[in-house]
């Protein structure tokens, strides 16, 4: 069977590692490139906040080439005139599809597929509507690691900021949070995953806050807003 050439939007964190996973095993899509959103002022993940070279590192682990978006505004014109130069660049490379970590948020998938439609694409959710819980122990128990990189005030205090998914991670989140984060309230790295052939060494540098500048209705890829002030992020470096 002819695989289909598709592009995998990377975020670098959990479920993005865990969703790549899936689809590498079931061998339909043959993925050409990770595509990453950077914010150029800066050189970290948009909303993640980490650092660029992480990203790189991971793509360089996987095997797959990276390809990066950057921003530099913030805002959501900004981002969707970067995001459609690459994608018609793909598109002209005869890939027409783009997949997406997304778990369980409606408005979001909505979003995604009215954009790719535009662009005569279409979008695959390979771990859509997946037991979050479950998800979480599956992606503990398959041997991937990752940390916190970035938390939302409105729902987790500083302290969980730069933790260790684990199973005491999982068992202590406050029940009012998705185990997954789906809903914002946390963003993590993968620093080792069966994906990866080999582990990316990390250390945890500086906690900073930062207070919310922008509604998250405004952001890029829409985010709950559940009171939230801004968010706490743990500076991850990359270690030789």
């Amino acid at each position: 069977m002819n695989k289909i050439p598709a592009i995998f939007s990377w975020s670098g964190g959990k479920d993005s590692s865990y969703a790549l996973h899936k689809v590498l095993q079931e061998g339909v899509y043959d993925i050409k490139y990770l595509l990453s959103t950077i914010n150029g002022n800066y050189k970290r993940l948009s909303m993640h906040g980490v650092r660029e070279e992480l990203i790189e590192a991971q793509a360089n682990s996987i095997g797959i080439p990276l390809l990066k978006a950057y921003v530099y505004e913030a805002s959501n014109a900004e981002y969707e005139k970067q995001m459609q130069e690459i994608l018609l660049q793909a598109r002209d490379e005869n890939i027409n599809h783009v997949i997406f970590g997304d778990i369980f948020l409606e408005d979001l998938r909505q979003y995604r597929e009215q954009k790719m439609a535009t662009l005569d694409m279409q979008c695959v959710f390979p771990i859509w509507k997946t037991d979050t819980k479950w998800m979480v122990d599956d992606f503990i128990a398959k041997g991937f690691k990752t940390i916190t990189c970035c938390i939302n005030d409105g729902y987790l205090n500083e302290s969980w900021c730069g933790r260790l998914i684990d199973e005491t991670f999982v068992n202590e989140l406050p029940t009012t949070v998705d185990a997954c984060g789906e809903n914002g309230e946390f963003h993590s790295f993968c620093f080792e995953a069966p994906i990866f052939k080999t582990k990316i060494i990390i250390a945890k540098g500086e906690k900073t806050y930062k207070a919310l500048e922008i509604k998250l209705s405004d952001h890029p890829t829409p985010i709950k807003d559940a009171g939230t002030k801004g968010f706490w992020f743990c500076d991850l470096l990359l270690q030789s």
